[in-house]
């Protein structure tokens, strides 16, 4: 999937993503339209527009139909984490994390976990 999910669209697929089943429209509705005060109607149009990005698939089932992730959500963390740091840090990772420190937002627990990650790494 080349093309990027806009923030309304990544909660379509956070619905879609935490479902065990396929969804219809309704169901990712009841799941996110009060959250973003949206209609059905555009939860609808975030479908069809995921589907032609090639991020949802869709199947019918009767005159309804259900919407599957057609991405896992490791792979577009992954992807849209890389294109982060590519495009804010040059695709150097321990500017971001400086950058983080500087602002206070690492605290100990998540310096413990990125010493445990590079212990990891380096063995």
């Amino acid at each position: 999937m080349d093309k990027r999910i806009s923030d309304g669209e990544l909660d379509v697929m956070e619905a879609l993503w935490e479902a065990d089943d396929p969804l219809t429209a309704a169901d990712v509705f009841e799941r996110i339209g009060a959250m973003r005060d949206w209609s059905l109607a555009t939860v609808k149009t975030m479908l069809s527009r995921l589907v032609t990005k090639g991020a949802v698939s869709h199947s019918e089932e009767g005159r309804r139909f259900l919407y599957s992730p057609a991405i896992e959500r490791e792979a577009y963390v992954g992807h849209e984490s890389k294109r982060f740091v590519e495009r804010l840090f040059g695709g150097r990772l321990s500017p971001l994390v400086a950058r983080l420190a500087e602002e206070d937002g690492l605290d100990d627990a998540d310096i413990a976990e990125i010493e445990a990650l590079l212990r990891e790494l380096k063995s």
